[in-house]
């Protein structure tokens, strides 16, 4: 008994007719004569209430319910959480579903309602984006059940607690990498690139069939076989590729609910895989007030997981970047030239000038690229149309730091680093450009 009291919910229908009941007694003062109808329907109310807690209670039927998450959720991305509902009863019922899904969404009316007929089982689907990383808590499932009189409902919990990991972004690695392997990566804004000249790695002398380069002809080996020999050359391979990603204050700044540091991160796992899948070796390491995070640049088969999990754990800290260490350590762990994916971000003109120095020592040994983010916030209120002194104002002040960004990309070309301006939404797409790029120009 108490755990029928612990589970039963009365429903709308019930209180409609309650009060209606009670509203034709209060009447029945007035008119004596009703108080004999009302009365019965009062006693009718009753059986009608009783059969309802009998139907949902004391048959055998029930309600199965089952909650279906992935063993990890995609940071930043639309994933996908399942529930199947079963009904064994032997009529229909109206269900609606309470999940307690993790605090870090801040849903708290998150609930599905529908119909299942004697039976039947449905599976229902609803998506979650999941900003940060780290450990998310599923709690219960709870279910409502009516049948089809409606007075009362029937609560069933399914202990469905769970613990889910937000790992950085892999829906993302698989779209690129599906993409790659189909060549549709046009459609996500990957550009194709001629390659331009030769990458110069020596493979083999063999015998000149038409088509093969003319200028290649090995005139030695050619009058000592006596026939056409040319040199065949191979794409240069194995090259050390790091994603070098900044951890201080400048990256904690949000753009549509993730932060910069998570964009890089996503960019980074992305980047990894295709440098790996070019026959290129993929590293990573992140800075700020010292050297964290690494992972040494290999070719090796555990790689992309070893990179996964170290970004997973990689948070942002409230300091200062230091490029003079990040410059220390360079000099001191990376002996041979590599390409030097460096996600940062510059607000001033000021803010670039302190760490120039230190990011022109890197680029003379390696091939660095300097990444940085649009502040699409801005951008967007400079368009929007002013119409008070003070909006004015405020715009100029914004065009202002727009401008900036300009100037330090400039300021940095001028000194012949490499660099990627870009929105946050557009990271990886534009990291894989400058890759592909840098790649087919021979640059490393």
């Amino acid at each position: 008994m108490k755990r029928i009291f612990k589970n039963i919910y009365l429903q709308k229908r019930f209180f409609i007719v309650l009060a209606s009941l009670i509203i034709g007694f209060l009447f029945s003062y007035i008119f004596p004569d009703l108080f004999g109808a009302v009365k019965l329907l009062f006693y009718i109310f009753l059986i009608i209430f009783l059969v309802d807690i009998l139907l949902l209670f004391a048959s055998k039927g029930y309600i199965h319910g089952k909650r279906m998450v992935p063993e990890k959720l995609s940071n930043g991305d639309d994933n996908d959480i399942g529930i199947l509902l079963t009904n064994s009863y032997l009529f229909p019922t109206k269900i609606r579903m309470l999940d307690e899904i993790p605090h870090q969404f801040q849903k708290r009316d998150f609930s599905i309602s529908t119909n299942l007929a004697k039976g039947e089982s449905k599976q229902f689907t609803y998506t979650l984006r999941p900003v940060e990383r780290g450990v998310y808590f599923f709690g219960n499932l709870n279910v409502f059940t009516s049948s089809p009189i409606e007075m009362v409902a029937r609560r069933y919990t399914f202990n469905n607690e769970q613990e889910v990991p937000v790992y950085p972004s892999f829906l993302q690695l698989r779209k690129y990498d599906l993409m790659a392997f189909t060549n549709r990566l046009f459609e996500y804004g990957l550009k194709k690139i001629r390659r331009i000249g030769h990458t110069m790695e020596f493979e083999q002398i063999k015998e000149y069939v038409q088509g093969d380069d003319i200028r290649n002809i090995n005139w030695k080996a050619t009058a000592k076989k006596n026939q056409v020999m040319v040199n065949q050359f191979q794409d240069e391979k194995s090259q050390p590729i790091y994603s070098v990603i900044d951890k201080g204050r400048v990256m904690k700044m949000p753009f549509e609910e993730l932060s910069l540091l998570d964009y890089a991160i996503n960019a980074t796992l992305v980047i990894s895989n295709i440098a790996i899948k070019k026959h290129d070796k993929a590293g990573m390491f992140a800075f700020s007030n010292k050297i964290e995070n690494r992972v040494v640049a290999e070719r090796r088969s555990s790689q992309m997981n070893l990179i996964l999990e170290t970004l997973y754990n990689l948070e942002t800290n409230f300091v200062e970047s230091d490029f003079s260490r990040l410059y220390i350590d360079v000099k001191r762990n990376i002996s041979h030239r590599s390409l030097l994916l460096l996600y940062t971000n510059f607000e001033t003109l000021d803010a670039l000038h302190r760490q120039l120095p230190y990011l022109q020592a890197i680029a003379k040994h390696h091939l660095l690229v300097v990444i940085f983010f649009e502040n699409t916030e801005l951008s967007e209120f400079v368009d929007t149309k002013a119409e008070t002194t003070h909006q004015i104002f405020e715009q100029t002040i914004a065009e202002k730091f727009v401008y900036e960004k300009k100037l330090v990309v400039n300021e940095l070309r001028k000194h012949g680093i490499q660099t990627i301006l870009t929105k946050p939404k557009d990271l990886t797409v534009n990291t894989i450009n400058k890759y592909l790029e840098i790649k087919a120009r021979g640059l490393i």
